[in-house]
């Protein structure tokens, strides 16, 4: 009886969101590095602190998680309506990070392991947040994500309470009815990929911990391919990395091929589906093997269909 209660909650408070951006004025603007065209609300991804916030209401012994993430999500809506130096989102990321790993006793492990985990943890908190540019993509890809790992916690290994995974589950839920459209209600803004992308590393990292499995880190293949291997193209192209851009494979197939962004973003989170049913099922591969399997083929797909997209949008361009 809980889960339909709360996910009529989450829709409630969802409009209650719209009311607000409504009164306010907190919408995004199109410009010339983005993938929509029309004014639309920012910050519908607020739902995703609201849930690990009631996770730890639930759960006390996750507060401190729960704190980071809230104060990362705050910091983070701020952001979509002001924007703030980069040393100030900085700091508050490694205080939400740091209470993520007191959580997880991370601090119990030698120096260069856990300088390590600050830049990883970081690293991907942020890179979730650049793959949010297309309607659904972030929604869905979540939706995915956490499914996986409340699979492996339910029939594989129990590693966390199953609540701290369907409550967000059915925050993306709720979020992903109103992004989920050719025209989308609300985008999630900072505050929605940011603050989810930190919970996912939280879960994450007590499945690696319990399992000792690095394996799991491929749950983010897809993202983590695009993400890096569009960072070393720019470097390439000698690009300010830490500037707005349209390079990213799902944003070619999405704004230089018209595909839509639903189908674009359906074919992320299905591959990225593929890839967890592979980790999860595969245990005749060593780690090694299953990193090779995995990340070998999306590298390859990446560099000679992002080559040909590329090549037809210069074409396009010099006529």
């Amino acid at each position: 009886m809980l889960y339909p209660v709360l996910l009529i909650v989450f829709f409630g408070l969802m409009l209650v969101y719209f009311r607000i951006a409504d009164r306010y004025n907190i919408i995004d603007k199109p410009n010339e590095r983005s993938s929509h065209t029309e004014v639309t609300i920012r910050g519908g991804g607020v739902i995703f602190p609201i849930s690990c916030l009631l996770a730890a209401c639930f759960y006390p012994q996750y507060l401190l998680p729960a704190i980071g993430a809230v104060a990362i999500g705050t910091i983070s809506f701020i952001d979509d309506r002001i924007t703030l130096s980069s040393k100030i989102r900085l700091v508050v990321h490694f205080f939400s990070v740091t209470l993520m790993f007191i959580a997880l006793n991370a601090f119990a492990l030698p120096l260069p392991w856990v300088v390590t985990l600050y830049i990883f943890a970081i690293g991907v908190i942020n890179v979730y947040n650049f793959m949010d540019g297309i309607n659904g993509i972030t929604g869905a890809y979540t939706l995915v994500v956490l499914a996986g790992l409340q699979y492996v916690n339910l029939y594989v290994v129990s590693f966390v309470e199953p609540d701290l995974i369907w409550f967000p589950m059915l925050a993306s839920v709720a979020f992903l009815y109103f992004n989920f459209r050719k025209k989308a209600k609300c985008f999630a803004g900072d505050v929605g990929s940011i603050t989810i992308a930190f919970w996912i590393v939280f879960l994450l990292a007590r499945l690696i911990i319990k399992t000792q499995d690095l394996t799991y880190i491929l749950f983010l293949a897809v993202y983590g391919i695009d993400s890096v291997l569009t960072i070393i193209h720019r470097l390439i192209l000698k690009q300010n990395i830490f500037k707005a851009h349209r390079l990213h494979f799902y944003q070619l197939l999405a704004n230089e091929r018209r595909i839509p962004h639903l189908m674009v973003s359906s074919l992320y989170a299905i591959v990225q589906i593929a890839i967890i049913a592979f980790v999860i099922t595969c245990d005749q591969l060593s780690p090694a093997g299953k990193f090779a399997v995995v990340l070998l083929p999306l590298v390859i797909l990446y560099i000679v269909i992002k080559s040909r997209l590329m090549l037809a949008v210069k074409k396009v361009q010099s006529v």
